[in-house]
């Protein structure tokens, strides 16, 4: 096997298609965060980002995404932020993880969001996670109907408080794709408030990341695309969502709400409306990210 190493935003449009084809030859690398527009995002904004690119008889047939600093210590590319992290290969192709590691010149590959599947770093993982997914082909009915079913209680409360929410503040309108860079903004906002009432590092107090999510939701890609989903009471944005979508899945990732209406339970109702709508535009899968 060949392993060759270049710069995301330097591959080839031949590499770029061979890696689309690839996540799309498999369900596991169908995660959007495994695609190269996330690893270009991150070498742009954070900087130090490669790719390896495997070979088999001079055919590309894997591409691992990673960060390097000047000591050779690798993580996996968007660590701390991305969900899904894994070497994206055909079905059937294995690896060495000591030639891996050597070619790409680290000491260290450090990841926490490994796809199950990377069987050949098996050996190297501390701890296993569940990871919650919202499956969306839920037959001829929508989600919400699903839901009624499934979880009575929940979706009665949900959809009661959406009927008081729209009596007392306005009409409630959900846009699945929203392109007012402005609500991006707010939800940015609302995201900072967040992580300080509940001790968090504030993500969008790093300049690079707010860079990058402003970037990302220019990306418009068919295994990368940036969509900005919100709830309106009225003309006021109540909640929203920000993550990326591939051809089948949606990757949650940034979701907040207007405190002032936390009673309403204005996440609940954005995550009801956003698999709803995302079902409708061809999702398959909702990922949730890893739970503890």
């Amino acid at each position: 096997m060949e392993i060759t190493i270049h710069r995301p935003e330097e591959l080839s449009s031949s590499l770029l298609l061979a890696w689309h084809r690839v996540m799309d030859e498999s369900p596991d690398y169908a995660n959007p965060f495994l695609a190269p527009e996330f690893a270009a995002g991150i070498d742009r904004y954070r900087g130090g980002a490669h790719v390896a690119v495997l070979h088999e008889r001079g055919e590309p047939v894997g591409f691992f995404p990673y960060e390097r600093n000047s000591l050779g210590v690798g993580r996996a590319i968007g660590l701390g932020l991305s969900d899904c992290q894994a070497l994206v290969h055909r079905p059937g192709v294995t690896w060495d993880t000591q030639e891996l590691l050597r070619a790409c010149g680290l000491s260290v590959f450090e990841f926490d969001h490994l796809v199950e599947e990377q069987k050949p770093f098996g050996r190297h993982v501390t701890g296993t996670f569940a990871s919650p997914a919202i499956d969306l082909k839920v037959g001829e009915g929508t989600y919400a109907e699903w839901l009624r079913g499934a979880y009575p209680g929940l979706a009665k409360t949900t959809l009661k408080k959406e009927r008081r929410l729209g009596r007392d503040l306005g009409e409630m309108r959900f846009v699945y794709d929203e392109r007012d860079p402005r609500v991006l903004r707010t939800l940015m906002r609302w995201k900072s408030a967040q992580y300080r009432r509940t001790g968090r590092m504030d993500r969008f107090a790093r300049p690079w990341i707010v860079d990058l999510v402003d970037h990302l939701f220019r990306v418009r890609e068919e295994h990368f695309n940036g969509v900005l989903s919100v709830v309106y009471a009225g003309d006021r944005p109540v909640a929203a969502h920000f993550g990326p979508t591939s051809r089948t899945l949606f990757a949650a990732w940034f979701t907040a709400y207007d405190p002032e209406l936390r009673y309403y339970s204005p996440g609940l109702i954005m995550h009801l409306r956003m698999a709803e709508a995302a079902g409708r535009e061809g999702v398959r899968l909702m990922d949730l990210g890893r739970g503890d």
